[in-house]
Order: C-alpha cells, then structure tokens, then sequence
C-alpha cells in the first residue's frame, strides 16, 4: 500500500493528454473535451506526434519538448505503445500516469507488465490500464471520458466504469458532490487499497463508496478498510455475489461457505457498510450526503396517510429498527397542537389534509422527545395538503432542533408526489430526500449499521488464547503421519488428538477391525448406561451416512455386532472403491439431550481461514444456517457470530427447553480460531454434530483434510493466511526500571480506553504541549479511542503498566502506507521521570521497529525538549531543524546499521 505521489493524481499542478484524436467518439477526444470543459487551472497540454494542435490546443511532438515537467499524464494511445509512452514520461519528471487504454494482457511479459515496470523504473504511479479515468472536482479535473461531476464530500472509487458514470448522473441531478472518483481497471500500481488510504485522510472526504468485483492480496485490503473506516463510513457494493456458487468441498463447513459469504464476513469485519444493489447503494449516499451517523434506532413516523405509516413501520421492523415510544410529555405536546381524532400514538398520524403548522409541530414534538433517534415524514400528496409548504415546514423544525441539540437528530423524508420543489428545499435543510418511505428508511438504517460497523472495529481478539492453554505440538504430532504420508484425512484417532490437543471436548472412542471387537468395546459404553454408536471409517467417504456407514442407539453388544456386519456389507455394495480402515465405537447421546449444531473450518481462495458455525446433524446443507468469521476470534465475537443464526436463538431456550451452554459453543468456535491460527496446515474441518447441552458442549463426529503449507517464520501466528493481524502477545516483555521495579509492557487493547484516559490525566499540561505541540487541557476522547482501537499491521500502542494495572508510560509507532518509515512518539507519567523508563520504551519501540522490518524510525521534537533530543542522539538519531518550524527538530534513525543498532542491542 502506498499513498505516493497521488496528490499528483487529485491535485496535479499540470496535465498533459497522450494520444488526443480529432476523431468525433474517439475516447482521446472526448478525453480532451472533458479536460477542457471542467476548469482546470493548471497548465494543459498535449503530446502527439501526428497533430500540431486539437481543437486549438497546440501539442508538442514529444515530453522533452514540453516547457515544464507534467505531473499527471491522461494516456488514450494503443495498447503496444503504452509502456513506451510511460518510460518517455517518466524520464520527462512525470509523477502519475493514469491510462485509459484496454486490452494490454496479463501476466509476465504482457503489455500490461511491461507498462507497470515503465512506471517503477521512475517511480511514477498508474492509475489503470483499462479504467475510465479520474475526476477530481475539487480542482476541477476531468481526466476521463465520464460525466462532469459537483464538487462534494464523498469519494467514489470503483472497478466499473460503468458504476461511475451511472453514479455521477445520479449524484448530478440531486446536486450531490465528490471529492474524488477513481475508475482504477486493472490495477497494475494503485489499487482499492492506496485510494482508501488516501481518502482515509483526505480532509474533503467525509465518506467512501466503492463498487468492487473482487479482492486481489485481503490482507492489505482488511487494513486499509478498517483503517479507512476508522475515520469515516466506508461504503461497499460487490459484484458478482452469485457467480462462485457453492464452493466444491468434501466438509459441510466448505459447501456451505459461498465466496460472496465470506465477502460478507470480511466486509463485517472490516467495519464496512455494505448495501445490495444500486437502489441500496443510492439511498446510502443520498443519505451520507447531508447528514451525520446516528447510532439510535428509535424512529418517529410523521404521516398524513395512517396506510403508509402502518407500512413504513412494517419495513422499519424487518430492517431492525424500532417504532420509538413516544414519551407523556411529546403526546401533551401534540394533543394541543393537532386535531383531536389523530393517532396519538406512532406512527404520527396528522390526517389528508395536514397543513404546514401541523407537520412543523408533530416534527418538532418528535425531535424534543429523548426517546425518539430519528424522524421519518411521509407526505402524500391530496388536494388538501400542498408538497411545498409542508416541506418548508419539516426543514423549518428540523433546522431549529439543529440549532438546540448535538449531536442533531435526523430528519429523513419521504415525498411521494412528483413535485420537485419539496427535494430542494429538504436537501437543503440537510434532510435526506426520497419518494418512498421504504427507501427513505433503508437510507436511514444505514447509519444506524455504519455504527454497529464501527462497534465491531474495537474487537481485535489476542494472537494467542488466555482462558485455555492449547498444545500445538500434540496437535502437529497427530497431524506429521499424514502429511509425511501425502495421506489428505486425518484418522479418526488423529482427529481426537488435534481437538483434545486445543480442550475441545470429544466423545470417547475406539476404532476396531471387525463386528466382534466392535461389540466388545460397546460393551463397556452399554454397561456405562449409554447406547453405543459405530462408524465406518474410510478416507474416501466423505458423508458416512449417505452410504449407510452410521448407526446409532444400538443398546446391546449383540445389537452391535449384528448391524457392524451389515454396515460392512452395504457400505461394500454403495462404494465398493472405498477404503475401509475399520469400525469406530462410541456411546451414543440422544439428540433430545441438547442442540445439533456445527462448527468447522475452511480456506478460503481470497481471505484465507474461515470459521463457521451453524446448526448441525444430517440436513445441515439442506438447512443451511450458517454464519461465517474471519478469525482469529474471541469470546464476544464468538457470541456474535452464534447470533447471526437461527439455531443461535434455539440454543438460548424455547417452550420449556431450557437454555444450552451458549459460552461453550463459543469457547469451541475461539479454540477452533486459535488452531485455524496456528496450523496452517489444516484445509478443512468439521464438527458435526457438536451436541450443545445446559452442561456444555462436545464433539460427537468430526474430520479434518491436511495439507502441506507454509509456515510464519517469525514471532506470531504460525498461519501466513491469516487476513486480519490479530493482538500480538509475542510483543509482550517485562522491564526492569533504574529503581529496581518491575513493569509490563505490553501492546494497547480496545478495552484498555478507560485506563488510558486515566494516564492522559496524570501528565501534567506541559508535559502533554511537548507530546501535542500546542496548550492542551484534557486529551479528547476520540483522540484515546483511535489511539486504543488500533490495526496492529500498521500501528503499534506500547503501554508500560505496574503490578497496580496503572499505566506509566505509552509509546506508539505508525507506519506509513509502503511499510517503509515509522512515526513514534512517546509519553511518561509527569511524576516518574528519572527512572529510566522513557529510554526503555525507546528501546523497545526499536526493536518492534526492526522486528516489523520498517528502514527507519522518525519523529518530531520540541526543540526545548532536551531530555528527549539527548536521549535520541545516543540511540543513534540524526538531528536537524525542521525547515518549516525552527522551534522543531526532525530526528531519524535508519534501522539494522550503525549506533542506533548498537545502542539497542546494549
């Protein structure tokens, strides 16, 4: 990932097009059209061999005879000259090409690659080949052959050059604008990746929509999504939800996992809003547009048709919203203000013929009530109720409930006349404008998900578990003969051992060669009290069942014996290929004892490990209720994942049941994470059934396939998949301060906000100037909440704590978007200087620098800060005035050379 040189892309100070044509439809021409037409300020010039000017703009035969260096060069030209053109670019000082032309292949030695090592070899950024080009309103710039766009908030990136132009035209016609628009084709150099980066902190950018068909590397994706979706709703549109289909699989955790599925997971995950179609996509921007996310889900229904907010709070109901109570005070309020036959109750029935006073006083009631979110105001058009003044009525309430509230209550409407006048004047209220109520609430419903999208952010689950102590050796050990064997099914015994070796419940078991010795050890279950259960066991029979191979309840060894000859038989006649390697004897446990459900594993192409979770028992692919997680997990993203299906609701109890063990199912679904985590090597599993009862839970039956993988060489999960970093516990250490006293320095968490808070409190005020460069009086709490919910693949919290659980010390670096330089900082209690425990986070902050592979550490210093510029110049720092601020030093260490290593390693 890397955000370089695209300010050359979405501010360049000059333009040059290659390839312009006189020809009328020529994609060169209107290129130049929309260059000229949009405005932009800087120098426009062109480069084409064959014409001395295009309609009356002179072009010059070649770069070197531009008279200054181009910033940005627009490349329509065929496929086969492309990379020429690049390379003569580049050599001319050019710093972003973005190229329009199609059809350069792929692979090594294609045009595409040969394009894509052009612009590496001077460093200049390409935007496609293959995309529809880049607007940048803001300054006026049309580099594409897409509709002019307004000037606005929102950055749309997109891998569809049709999306664009639908979006644009959309936008237009309801006054909506962009910041920026980027049709990015084949991303052979800036992908979905870097532009999220770039507008996750560009200060014109409130929100983010993206249209994309697919995922090229997920985990630069998940850390720039969550990264971006940190700052600022992050909107996703997919294609192609359908195309993959069931995944071909022999575990019912794989068949049941569709690609778009785990798109689902992924996006969840990452705190992105997503929507399913355009209708979907445009009610979110029309929304984003003019107001701010809500977190509430109390909605007023203002309405002058008892029908259509009956409806709307149908729909409101089925997207998870809820009609709000409307408090004594609020119906007082709109007894004295209304007729006395209107509802008196939600939805807010003001009759056919409401007048402007009558909407401005139900709207205003409802605002002022503290149990009311949001308002919806339907308006349906009569002879007695005029659009526009009652429109002009809804934004005079909402603007004067702006005016006493903050954060301001929305105020969502719905016109479902064609007049135009009503859209105007909303929209520019800030009210939201749509012709249905179902739109309108599925406009508003968005906000309320990009907060539960937000929530989930903070849930960054450990690299390794802390309530039960697994064994990766054992877990390895049972899994060496298969694979040394190229052997791809675990044996049922091996199977036991991989889930004993992470505390996961299994039934007792025995794998026998014959009918007689079946019964034998059922023998043992029944004289116990259980009914026995046997198996067949062969690797090639990946549903036992649907061949006969299960057989279950039986209550006397005879019973036993007796149906183990006549599994044999049958299983031999269904699948007479099939390898049978023996009979697998358990006791059997009714399924009226607890709940069916299954838990497994699977690898997904793109994102790598997959947990899934779902009900169980023989139908479970016909049932199909499952939900997916990217792991790893901990126990409240475990219950949330349970929630996210139907057996989940079971589990909690019904009609007398009582209530299943639903922290066992999730300890289960968190051991299965961790191993996910730590052997690579497994490509699927299942357990199915775990049976869930009031006491707990325990694996009846599973399987597991193995394959070679490569292992992480370093500190870590040992699985290289793994798209999300989860909290790395290697980075934990102890440190002994000058005094003798211990402390824990250990990686910041989500749930370590408060403590923070408190530690900001106890740093006196100039101590917190040095940190921040300017007076401050208390440390916002939105500042702590970044600082606490952090993505550990680019940013890294340090925090010192005593054997009191008080913070002493924080020290964090952040990474740029190449992985190449990190920014630190650092900040002591004001009343513990002196004990030498600002040198040793220092230390430490560059070992972790090293470790994560960065070249070189930076920062800024207070030029008064003088224990702070003496410490960094004996670790090695280079010192030097910061040329825009002399009251600043810029001090750098380059890392794996010189004294800083030396120092460190002291």
């Amino acid at each position: 990932m890397s955000t370089r040189n695209l300010d050359a892309v979405f501010a360049p100070r000059s333009v040059v097009l290659v390839g312009g044509s006189p020809r009328p439809g020529s994609v060169g021409r209107a290129v130049l059209q929309n260059l000229r037409n949009g405005g932009f300020k800087g120098p426009l010039r062109l480069v084409n061999p064959d014409y001395p000017d295009l309609d009356g703009v002179p072009a010059s035969p070649d770069f070197a005879s531009l008279p200054e260096p181009p910033d940005l060069i627009v490349v329509t030209t065929p496929p086969h000259t492309i990379a020429g053109v690049i390379d003569a670019a580049g050599a001319a000082g050019a710093r972003a090409a973005a190229v329009i032309t199609k059809g350069l292949g792929r692979g090594p030695g294609s045009l595409r690659d040969q394009a894509e090592q052009a612009s590496r070899k001077h460093g200049m950024r390409l935007i496609g080949p293959g995309c529809l080009g880049v607007l940048s309103p803001h300054v006026k710039l049309n580099a594409s052959f897409a509709p002019q766009a307004l000037a606005g908030d929102l950055a749309l990136l997109s891998q569809s050059g049709g999306f664009v132009s639908s979006t644009i035209e959309w936008a237009t016609a309801r006054e909506i604008g962009f910041s920026g628009i980027v049709s990015f084709g084949d991303m052979a150099d800036v992908d979905v990746d870097d532009l999220l980066d770039h507008f996750a902190i560009d200060r014109r950018t409130r929100a983010i929509v993206m249209y994309l068909n697919a995922v090229s590397d997920a985990p630069r994706f998940l850390s720039a999504a969550r990264a971006a979706a940190r700052a600022k709703p992050v909107v996703v549109i997919k294609g192609g939800r359908h195309a993959a289909g069931a995944r071909a699989a022999a575990t019912h955790s794989g068949a049941l996992a569709t690609s778009d599925a785990v798109y689902d997971a992924a996006f969840r995950r990452a705190g992105l809003l997503r929507v399913a179609d355009l209708a979907d996509l445009f009610a979110a921007i029309e929304t984003l547009a003019h107001v701010a996310p809500t977190s509430g889900k109390r909605i007023a229904i203002v309405t002058n048709g008892g029908g259509l907010g009956v409806l709307a709070v149908d729909r409101l109901i089925d997207l998870g919203g809820r009609p709000a109570e409307l408090s004594d005070a609020t119906i007082d309020a709109l007894d004295a203000a209304l007729p006395c036959d209107w509802s008196r109750a939600n939805p807010i029935d003001i009759a056919g013929d409401a007048t402007p006073e009558r909407y401005e006083a139900a709207v205003t009631a409802a605002l002022a009530d503290k149990g009311v979110d949001a308002v919806l105001a339907i308006h349906a058009p009569t002879m007695l109720s005029e659009a526009a003044p009652c429109a002009h009525a809804i934004a005079a309430a909402s603007g004067r409930a702006r005016g006493r509230t903050y954060p301001p209550k929305p105020v969502f409407a719905a016109f479902m006349g064609s007049e135009t006048a009503p859209r105007r004047i909303l929209e520019a209220a800030h009210a939201p404008f749509f012709r249905t109520p179902e739109s309108a609430l599925a406009g508003l419903m968005h906000l309320v998900r990009h907060v539960e999208a937000q929530a989930a952010l903070v849930e960054t689950p450990p690299s390794a578990p802390e309530s039960f102590t697994p064994d990766p050796a054992r877990a390895r050990a049972a899994m060496d003969d298969a694979l040394n064997t190229a052997r791809e099914w675990l044996s049922p015994t091996d199977v036991a051992e991989v889930l004993r070796a992470y505390e996961i419940p299994v039934l007792p078991h025995a794998v026998v060669d014959t009918p007689e010795a079946a019964a034998e050890v059922a023998r043992g279950f029944i004289r116990a009290g259980s009914a026995a259960v046997i198996k067949i066991v062969s690797p090639d029979l990946s549903h036992k069942s649907a061949v006969g191979g299960v057989r279950l309840a039986l209550d006397t060894a005879e019973a036993v014996e007796e149906a183990a000859r006549a599994m044999l038989a049958r299983v031999a006649a269904r699948a007479p290929q099939a390898r049978i390697e023996g009979l697998l004897v358990q006791p059997h446990v009714r399924p009226d004892d607890g709940v069916e459900t299954f838990a497994g594993l699977f690898d997904d192409p793109t994102f790598g490990p997959v947990v899934a979770f779902g009900a169980g028992g023989g139908a479970v692919e016909i049932v199909r209720d499952v939900a997916l997680a990217l792991p790893p997990l901990h126990h409240g993203l475990a219950r949330e994942l349970i929630g996210r299906t139907r057996v989940g609701t079971v589990l909690a109890g019904y009609d007398g049941a009582p209530a299943a063990n639903v922290d066992a199912v999730a300890q289960t679904l968190v051991k299965l994470a961790q191993l996910a985590a730590d052997m690579p090597e497994i490509a699927e599993l299942d357990v199915n059934p775990l049976m869930v009862t009031p006491q707990g839970a325990v694996a009846l039956d599973a399987r597991i396939r193995v394959r070679l993988a490569p292992r992480n060489r370093r500190a870590g999960p040992a699985n290289l998949r793994l798209a999300i970093r989860p909290y790395p516990k290697e980075f934990e250490t102890g440190l002994t301060l000058a005094d003798g006293s211990e402390v824990l320095v250990r990686p910041v968490r989500p749930e370590d906000e408060p403590q923070v808070a408190a530690f900001f409190r106890a740093v006196a005020p100039d101590d917190l100037r040095q940190r921040f460069f300017t007076p401050v009086k208390e440390v916002p709490r939105p500042f702590i909440a970044r600082l606490t919910q952090i993505d550990y693949a680019r940013t890294m919290v340090l925090l010192a704590i005593d054997q009191r659980q008080r913070i002493l010390g924080l020290a964090q670096i952040h990474a740029d978007a190449d992985g190449v330089e990190g920014e630190y900082a650092i900040l002591l209690r004001s009343d513990l200087k002196g004990r030498g425990l600002g040198w040793r986070l220092m230390r430490t902050l560059i070992r972790l620098a090293e470790t994560e592979r960065l070249r070189r550490i930076t920062g800024q210093v207070l030029a008064e800060n003088s224990t702070m510029l003496s410490m960094c110049r004996a670790l090695g720092f280079a010192v030097k005035v910061d040329p825009d601020d002399v009251g600043v030093r810029l001090v750098t260490l380059e890392l794996g050379r010189g004294e800083g290593a030396r120092a460190v390693a002291e």
